[in-house]
């Protein structure tokens, strides 16, 4: 991992490092390097307390990965550098139209078209409507969520093979805060299903929710997927709002193998 001199000082504010800013630890990225990786962690509106643990978290992965991982939340790096990137790793951007100008949008819209790949972890899908391309891509928005509970995973019986899911069986139990969305992806023209969340085996919309009209998606909960149309991949997964549901031995498969193949790494 070499951390760009260009993103230092965010990303020493993101690991809560103080003073001077100094160039980071260098690896070996060798022959087997996949390309690079900029995680934007950006908000227009919420913003999670552990966005920044997360940014950090995945800095840390990118010697598992044999890739390069930058940090930025600078807008403007979205339209000057994101083409020297594979894989952009949306670490939970509410809201990007009150952040991304219009250039800046169109700038991501023809990246993904021409090959890019996006990861985008668990409240990037919220408030995103007003972006059509985007909120086409990931084929819904956000409704509610609940608390940070354990419940059951369930995997797509036609995607038990994907390595985001592999080798962990056909249902195990998890502990996450598991998000709403305003409509199931399952069947839309693209989509695959990789994961739904058993709603009956945990409380799906937490009390402040409920009390604002929230509502459960019932027996068709998906809580990652695979997006395929046009030139580029998306991958979109729940987990990510707590550093707790990515450190586990699912949790880094999941998350290292959706990079893997957002960045077009198919063994």
């Amino acid at each position: 991992m070499l951390v760009h001199l260009g993103f230092m000082r965010g990303l020493c504010l993101l690991l809560g490092l103080t003073g001077q800013a100094q160039e980071g630890p260098v690896f070996d990225r060798g022959p087997k390097a996949l390309g690079d990786v900029l995680v934007f962690s950006g908000t227009g509106w919420y913003r999670h307390p552990e966005v920044a643990a997360i940014s950090g978290w995945l800095v840390r992965l990118g010697e598992d990965l044999k890739m390069q991982v930058d940090v930025s939340e600078s807008a403007a790096d979205l339209k000057q550098i994101l083409p020297r990137y594979k894989v952009l790793v949306l670490n939970n951007c509410t809201e990007m139209t009150a952040l991304l100008d219009v250039g800046q949008r169109q700038a991501v819209e023809r990246w993904y078209e021409r090959g890019g790949g996006i990861v985008a972890l668990h409240a990037s899908l919220v408030r995103q409507t007003q972006w059509e391309w985007f909120n086409q891509l990931a084929g819904c928005d956000f409704n509610s969520d609940s608390e940070y509970l354990e419940a059951l995973i369930e995997v797509d019986a036609e995607a038990k093979d994907h390595p985001t899911v592999r080798g962990f069986g056909s249902k195990f139990l998890y502990k996450a805060d598991w998000t709403n969305h305003d409509r199931s992806v399952t069947g839309l023209p693209g989509f695959k299903v990789l994961l739904r969340v058993n709603e009956s085996t945990y409380q799906p919309v937490r009390e402040a929710f409920q009390k604002q009209g929230g509502k459960a998606m019932g027996k068709d909960h998906p809580i990652a997927w695979l997006h395929t149309q046009g030139g580029g991949r998306f991958f979109y997964t729940e987990l990510g709002h707590d550093v707790r549901s990515m450190e586990t031995p699912f949790g880094r498969q999941h998350i290292t193998e959706a990079i893997r193949w957002a960045a077009g790494h198919t063994d």
